[in-house]
């Protein structure tokens, strides 16, 4: 016979602003959530994390550490951020220090499965659904496709 271990999710040391709706199960670990910010179903928030205010974070999406989201932001459903770009050709694993940082900055809209690697983006930007995101977006505007590319100034 198998054996195995189960982990259940978990809500632990997160701080959580003013008026924070959250939808279980969700596994928010060490985290900071802003005043009247949402966050869906089935999401891992992970430890060092920051979500501003407001913002509105859709099912299945995963915020790993050393992201910041600014204020009033959207982060579609299934949207995944990555902190390891394989630098040294493997994964970091447990090597945080390899680990790097993404800054989401205000009133961002990023579409459902979108992917972001460790970029900043600009305030008004739109990226579209199922982008990947893979240098910093300056200039505020819609961006889309693999890589995403600037489609229309805002």
């Amino acid at each position: 016979m198998s054996s195995f271990n189960t982990i259940q999710s978990t809500i632990r040391d997160v701080q959580f602003g003013e008026n924070v709706k959250l939808v279980e199960p969700c596994n928010l670990y060490e985290c900071k959530i802003g005043d009247d910010s949402f966050i869906g179903p089935f999401v891992e928030i992970q430890k060092d994390a920051i979500i501003g205010d407001r913002c509105k974070i859709q099912s299945h999406s995963f915020i790993c550490s050393l992201v910041t989201i600014g204020n009033d932001c959207f982060i579609g459903h299934g949207v995944m951020f990555v902190n390891d770009v394989f630098s040294s050709g493997t994964p970091a694993g447990g090597d945080t220090t390899q680990w790097k940082p993404t800054t989401i900055e205000n009133h961002v809209s990023i579409g459902s499965n979108a992917t972001i690697l460790p970029v900043s983006i600009c305030s008004h930007t739109v990226i579209g659904a199922g982008s990947v995101v893979t240098k910093d977006i300056t200039e505020p505007g819609i961006y889309a496709g693999n890589p995403a590319v600037l489609i229309r100034r805002l």
